[in-house]
C-alpha cells in the first residue's frame, strides 16, 4: 500500500512538472491536458484520476508555491513595540531573493501574468484575488500599528503606504519576469525598497524618544 502511494505521488508530482513546463512554454489556454500527458509519460486517465480538469491542475500549480509568511508578519502585528516597519521590509526583501534565486517559482509567476482568464480558467484568477486581499488587509494592519505608535510618516496612511508597496513590489516582479530579467532584481529591489521605507519613517525628535520610552510598561 506504501509503495503504491509512492507511485501515486511520484506520478501527480510528474505531472505538475509537466504542466508547469507546458504551460510556461505554450500558455495555459494552448496546453492541452493531452499535450500534459504526453509530456508527462502518463495517459489522460492518470491526469484525471488527480486533477478534475485543467482548472484544477492550475490551480495545484498555484498552491505548489509558497506565499510570503503571514503568521510572522501577524505576530508583529500583535507584538508591542517591535520593530514594525522594519519587519516589513526584512519580509519584503527576503520575498524577492527568493524570486530571484528560485526557477520554479519564477515560471509560476510568469505563467499568471501572462494567462488569458478565460471562463474555465477564473477560478485561479478568484484564488489569486483571495490571497491578494488577505495579504493587503495584513500590511495594512501592519502600517496602522506603526502608525499608532508613530513610526509612519504623517505623510503616509497605512492605507496609502500599503498600496505604494503593493504597486512596487507588483511592477519590479512583473518588469522583470516578463522583459527578459534586465535588471539585478535582489539587489535594485533592495535598494528601492530601503529608499521607500526611509520615506515611510517618521523621522522622531528627541522629545518623541523621550515621550515613548516613559509610555513603555514596567516590569
Amino acid at each position: 500500500m506504501r509503495r503504491t502511494k509512492a507511485e501515486a505521488e511520484e506520478t501527480r508530482n510528474n505531472i505538475l512538472s509537466a504542466a508547469e513546463r507546458l504551460f510556461y512554454e505554450k500558455g495555459v489556454s494552448n496546453a492541452t491536458l493531452e499535450d500534459v500527458a504526453r509530456a508527462a509519460g502518463v495517459t489522460r486517465g492518470a491526469i484525471y484520476w488527480h486533477f478534475s480538469n485543467k482548472t484544477d491542475l492550475f490551480l495545484a500549480l498555484y498552491n505548489s508555491v509558497q506565499m510570503p509568511q503571514e503568521d510572522m508578519l501577524a505576530r508583529e502585528i500583535e507584538e508591542h513595540g517591535s520593530d514594525v516597519l522594519g519587519n516589513i521590509e526584512k519580509l519584503t526583501v527576503d520575498w524577492l531573493d527568493e524570486l530571484a534565486s528560485d526557477e520554479h517559482r519564477q515560471r509560476i509567476f510568469t505563467i499568471l501574468l501572462r494567462c488569458d482568464y478565460s471562463e474555465d480558467l477564473m477560478p485561479v484568477l478568484e484564488r489569486q484575488q483571495e490571497v491578494d486581499d488577505r495579504h493587503a488587509a495584513l500590511l495594512e494592519n501592519a502600517f496602522a500599528k506603526a502608525s499608532r505608535e508613530g513610526y509612519l510618516d504623517a505623510n503616509w496612511t497605512p492605507q496609502s503606504a500599503t498600496k505604494a508597496l503593493w504597486w512596487m513590489m507588483g511592477g519590479l516582479c512583473s518588469e522583470w519576469l516578463l522583459f527578459g530579467r534586465r535588471f539585478d532584481l535582489a539587489a535594485e529591489g533592495k535598494e528601492g525598497l530601503e529608499r521607500m521605507f526611509n520615506g515611510f519613517r517618521r523621522v522622531r525628535s528627541a522629545i518623541d524618544m523621550a515621550t515613548s520610552a516613559d509610555l513603555q510598561p514596567t516590569a
